[in-house]
């Protein structure tokens, strides 16, 4: 069986993918796609064979150096990632040089995300009508052309101190190229099409770090491309 035909993920996919046309239809502008529950060990206890996938608005980007509101969030969280974007779309069964080839370049990323719903081996059709808990990302400006993820440093601050540093920002999440393939696949599964342009954020490359009140900053460096950084407001 496909990661994609998983029986809840085939029931919330269609319903997200609605909202998403529906918002465009009504005026926004699409970013990219996401991908979320990844880590080999949730996946484990959900029962999946890949991480589920969703959406990026325009409307969510905050640029590096902002500032996001967590006023009303139940579990905010922050996440430090790889992005993509893409050149092309990869063809069905393409090799991983053929994925890697059809990426344009690489950067730094946070996500922001609010995980109002904790995922079981039975809302996973939920999580995906809600977007994959999906609230605010901001990408990086400095980018590495192609997709090669070699010699790369992930440096992540919190609170102005730094909680982790890796030379294997692919650790948790998988191979970035794997990942690419994976949203192209289920997209195209579900009728919908990764094209030239797309952002892919491609997993926390941490276990995903719960925000509380004493939170004021977070920041990404994926050296020695660039970093992304944003405050938090309580009000």
């Amino acid at each position: 069986m496909n990661a994609f035909d998983h029986p809840l993920i085939k029931k919330g996919m269609p319903l997200q993918l609605a909202k998403r046309r529906a918002r465009i239809a009504a005026g926004e502008k699409p970013l990219g796609w996401k991908v979320g529950l990844g880590a080999p060990a949730m996946m484990e206890k959900l029962g999946l064979q890949a991480p589920i996938v969703g959406y990026l608005m325009q409307s969510a980007l905050i640029a590096s150096g902002g500032t996001a509101s967590l006023k009303g969030y139940t579990r905010p969280v922050a996440e430090p990632e790889i992005a993509v974007r893409m050149a092309a779309t990869p063809k069905p069964g393409a090799s991983s040089d053929e994925v890697r080839a059809a990426i344009k370049e690489i950067m730094p990323a946070i996500e922001i995300a609010d995980m109002d719903v904790l995922p079981t081996p039975d809302n996973l059709d939920v999580i995906l009508d809600d977007g994959v808990f999906q609230r605010h990302v901001i990408i990086g400006d400095k980018t590495r052309a192609g997709g090669s993820i070699a010699n790369l440093t992930s440096r992540v601050t919190r609170r102005g101190a730094l909680i982790n540093s890796t030379t294997d920002p692919e650790a948790l999440t998988g191979k970035v190229v794997d990942i690419v393939a994976h949203v192209a696949a289920t997209l195209a599964a579900y009728g919908e099409t990764l094209r030239p342009g797309d952002i892919i954020i491609t997993g926390s490359i941490t276990p995903p770090q719960m925000l509380d009140a004493g939170d004021t900053d977070f920041g990404h460096a994926l050296e020695p491309v660039g970093a992304v950084s944003i405050a938090f407001r309580h009000d």
